[in-house]
């Protein structure tokens, strides 16, 4: 994922938090988002993220505060699945890893790490998963701007995704490698994807973003249905790491593609 540089907004961080990084959960997401209108829906649209209970619960490799003596480390077993990437392929295996414990100063609350033995993408707490290597796609494009279309081919089949939205600025930003690339401050996105000659849907929207952006971070067949599924990180602001979990054989009631995990880290003061 790319990393953005905002001087101004840095240094703010920094101040009010006194240096920290760590971070809260809010383990599931109930939260409700009418970004459209039912009543204005295409035939074959539906309305994404509305009050969302995960299927499964899926965690990410970094530090969790603990509330009330309970920390969400403590579902995380070795009979979890890990998705992790090696030497640019991707792989499901059991989930390999140490818990550290430490203090976050900011906050005042006690911490648990996830200390990840690979290049952890998320930890899944759905064993009926086969492990092994995964088939996968190269992501040239993470990143799906307003009024642009990217498409992708996955055993013969075509997914075409396309957004929607407005952008409000842009500017140049620069990257992990030492790159610029062009970052635009987008409001009322849409981000829909039409799987071969099926009906175009809504897989997610989001009303504004502070500082972010929704990122592909891995296209692949997961569940090993020959179908692609999606792991898309969907930060609404910069205090926050949230990351989305696609899966094609958890579709129900025709649809091609079902949300099944969502995990959204708060990290303020």
């Amino acid at each position: 994922m790319n990393k953005y540089v905002f001087g101004i907004l840095l240094v703010s961080v920094l101040f009010s938090c006194n240096g920290s990084k760590e971070k809260k959960i809010e383990k599931k997401t109930n939260r409700v988002s009418k970004v459209v209108a039912k009543d204005s829906l295409k035939k074959d649209e539906f309305v994404a993220d509305e009050e969302f209970k995960n299927d499964f619960d899926i965690l990410l490799p970094r530090s969790y505060r603990t509330y009330d003596n309970l920390n969400p480390v403590s579902s995380l077993t070795k009979k979890w699945i890990d998705l992790y990437e090696d030497n640019g392929e991707y792989f499901l295996g059991k989930a390999d890893f140490e818990i550290e414990k430490s203090f976050d100063e900011c906050s005042g609350d006690s911490l648990q790490y996830i200390s990840s033995k690979n290049k952890t993408i998320i930890f899944i707490d759905y064993p009926e998963l086969k492990v092994g290597k995964v088939k996968s796609l190269k992501i040239n494009k993470d990143k799906i701007w307003p009024k642009e279309k990217i498409v992708y081919t996955f055993n013969g089949v075509t997914y075409t995704f396309r957004a929607e939205g407005k952008v409000l600025s842009e500017f140049k930003v620069a990257t992990d490698d030492d790159k610029e690339e062009i970052f635009k401050n987008v409001a009322n996105y849409k981000l829909y994807l039409k799987i071969g000659d099926g009906a175009e849907k809504l897989l997610l929207a989001e009303d504004s973003f502070q500082d972010t952006f929704v990122v592909l971070r891995f296209a692949g067949d997961i569940d090993g249905d020959g179908k692609l599924d999606f792991v898309f990180g969907a930060n609404r602001n910069y205090e926050e790491q949230r990351v989305i979990l696609f899966l094609s054989s958890k579709a129900e009631n025709g649809e091609d593609l079902k949300k099944v995990s969502e995990i959204a880290v708060q990290f303020d003061c």
